[in-house]
Parts: C-alpha cells; structure tokens; sequence
C-alpha cells in the first residue's frame, strides 16, 4: 500500500532535478575524496624513498685520502661498507653520470675537462638521522659530500599538506552548495504547497510533523542522488587508478583491474557519501521548514 501523501510533497520536491543535482555534487566529492586518499597514499610511499636515499658525492676521487695508504674514493667505500645503517653503496658509472648531468653540461660532460666528483648511491635503513654520516666521511676524504633526501621529503610532505588542504576545502564547498539546494528546493516546494500547508498548520499541525514529512522526501531524494553519483565516479576513479598505479608502487597493473584497481581505504570511505549527504538533506530541510513555520501568521 503507497504511503499517504496529504501535502503533495512528491509533486512539490520533485523526483528528477534535486537527485540529478546532488548527484553531479556527490561525482565531484567521490573525486575530491580519492584525491585526498591518493595524495595521503603517494606521500607516505614518496616521503619513506626519499628519506632513505643516500647520495654521496667524493671530489678528487683519484687523489689519496686522508691516510695517504688509499685513494679519496676507495677510503669512502671502504668506510661506507663498514658503517650500521648503510646498505646497498654502489658506485655509480661514468654514463649514468653523464645521463643525470645532460640537461646542463651535455651529453659526455668529460670532454669539458671538468674535473668531476665519483658519485655514490646507497639506502640509510639507520633508526637515526644520517647527518652525522658526512662527518665520519670527511674523516677519511675531506670534503666529500651527503645528500640524504631529507630536504625532498619535507617538500613532498609540504606538497601533500597543501593538496589535502584543497581537497578538503572542496568537500566543504561541494556539501555547502548541496545544503543550499536542499534549502532552494525545501523553500520551492514550501511555495508550491502553501496554501495547503497554511490550512493544515491551521489546524493544528505541529511544525515538527510538517517539517519531518519534508525532510524524510528530501533525505530520500538526496540518498539516492549522491548514490548514483557515487557508482558513476567509479569508472572513473578506477581508470585514476590505474593511470596513477605506476606512481604508486603498490603493484596494480596499469591499464588493467578495471574497479579492482581502486584501494581498500576508498572502497570502505565512498558509502559515507550518501550517508553524509542524506545527513545534509534532512537537516538542511528540517532548518528551511521550521523557519519557514514560524513566518506564518
């Protein structure tokens, strides 16, 4: 049996433009949502490469080092195998030099007759921080210079503050605007209605039973709104996904997984959405009718 409907409210809110509205709000949240999560994802993946990466640069490599028995740079490698903390040192060659010196010197930055320093790469699995490592290294070749990729993660951190930030202000933007079409489309149907709702507050209706016929039609119809928005965000979100998976190291094959691509934290974070949004169309209603009530004479 259909449930009655002494105030009209199915004509007065009606069933196509408010859902269409909030869906196209609940698309374009699901999108600021998966930014927000991917941005937290890359970020914690970015930050831990770049912390642990060493690079150590010993100028004159050729010349003795500081005991006079070896060369600058074998007293580094010799010293780097021997310190806690430094994994994997690997001497990088002459053309990897010359590739990550290209953009300013050329192509075989040797025949400028620059006297170049041998450069080598290592991981720092250390629980401490690597800033006493250039010291101990200058002991045995002056000189010789760490980069521990500590100042690239506080930007990467920096970067991902900021990107949060945005996607959080345009959450909020996105649920104000929604609350505000609730409210436009709360007050059109109060119009529309009006004399019928005059007679029957009249009578002796409470503002709270008429404001809670309103707000239960306007929380269906902003429920299923932002769920087909939702459903709809996710092709999309999973071809995200998979343009960003080489990014992210988290083993998803590019280009393949389809919805499968798409991480566990958004699946369990997109059905808030509806949810909120319901949330956002029953109080938005219930404030528009009360105040709305209390202007009558």
């Amino acid at each position: 049996m259909a449930k009655r409907d002494d105030l009209g409210l199915r004509e007065a809110l009606s069933d196509r433009l408010l859902p269409m509205l909030v869906a196209a709000m609940s698309f374009l949240a699901a999108l600021g949502l998966a930014g927000t999560l991917a941005s937290a994802s890359l970020a914690h993946a970015w930050q831990n490469e770049a912390s642990a990466t060493l690079t150590i640069q010993v100028p004159q490599p050729d010349d003795p080092g500081a005991t006079g028995k070896t060369t600058r740079l074998a007293a580094v490698q010799a010293a780097l195998a021997q310190m806690p903390g430094v994994e994997n040192p690997r001497l990088m060659s002459q053309d990897e030099e010359n590739k990550l010196l290209a953009p300013w010197l050329g192509e075989d930055a040797t025949q400028l007759g620059l006297d170049l320093p041998s450069v080598i790469s290592a991981r720092w699995a250390g629980a401490s921080s690597p800033d006493a490592l250039g010291q101990s290294l200058g002991k045995v070749a002056p000189g010789t210079l760490v980069d521990a990729g500590a100042i690239w993660a506080a930007r990467v951190a920096a970067l991902t503050g900021s990107l949060q930030d945005c996607a959080a202000v345009v959450l909020l933007i996105v649920a104000a605007v929604a609350a505000a079409v609730v409210a436009v489309a709360a007050r059109a149907g109060l119009a529309q209605r009006r004399d019928t709702i005059t007679i029957v507050h009249g009578l002796g209706a409470l503002d709270g039973d008429i404001a809670a016929r309103f707000s239960s039609r306007a929380t269906v119809l902003v429920a299923a709104g932002a769920a087909g928005g939702t459903i709809a965000a996710l092709p999309v979100l999973a071809w995200l996904a998979a343009l960003a998976a080489p990014f992210a190291g988290t083993g998803i094959q590019p280009g393949g997984g389809g919805l499968f691509n798409l991480p566990l934290p958004l699946w369990g974070t997109l059905p808030i959405l509806p949810l909120a949004a319901a949330g956002i169309g029953w109080v938005t209603s219930q404030i528009t009718v009360r105040r709305w009530l209390r202007g009558l004479p």
